[in-house]
């Protein structure tokens, strides 16, 4: 048994989409996840992709089976302070059974070369403040922690109210 990891083809999405719901669920958010196969499908393969899948397949070649370990969805932001583009990770799920062998520290390597090779300034993620484990391990890899950064983020809903804000404002003046 061993394990490939592959870039995602677009046969894949149901498999993203179980794997997008199981790191949900894992991560206690298991109500917000809305991703569906359709909806990755677009995401990683419509007109203007979003973003990019790795998988990593456990291969069984003595049954001749396949079955999905992991997944990391990443995508390409860009850096004003180092004027490059970086590569920024998503989401990166173990299947609970795979986890400890090395699999994650292999998937985390290949995006690595992935961002040396687009020339990105860095490789950045979030780790929730709970996961102890995925904190270490990530320190164990070499990464930086950064405790001064908060994230900001507007919902779909906080989106909408900020454009009303706007249009009620354009329609004062």
């Amino acid at each position: 048994m061993h394990y490939d990891i592959v870039p995602a083809r677009i046969e894949d999405c149901a498999v993203i989409s179980e794997l997008i719901h199981a790191l949900a669920q894992f991560e206690k958010l298991a109500d917000q996840c809305e991703a569906t196969p359709e909806k990755i499908r677009l995401a990683l393969f419509g007109a203007a992709p979003a973003a990019h899948c790795l998988l990593a397949w456990e291969v069984d070649e003595e049954l001749q089976t396949r079955k999905p370990a992991a997944f990391a969805l990443y995508f390409f932001n860009f850096s004003t302070f180092v004027a490059k583009k970086g590569l920024y990770l998503e989401d990166l799920f173990v299947v609970p059974q795979a986890r400890g062998k090395g699999l994650g520290t292999r998937m985390i390597e290949r995006l690595g070369e992935i961002a040396r090779k687009e020339n990105c300034g860095r490789f950045e993620w979030v780790v929730l403040d709970w996961n102890a484990s995925a904190q270490n391990f990530y320190r164990k890899l070499g990464a930086r922690i950064l405790k001064d950064w908060w994230i900001c983020r507007l919902d779909e809903s906080a989106l909408e109210d900020l454009a009303q804000k706007r249009a009620d404002k354009t329609a004062e003046v």
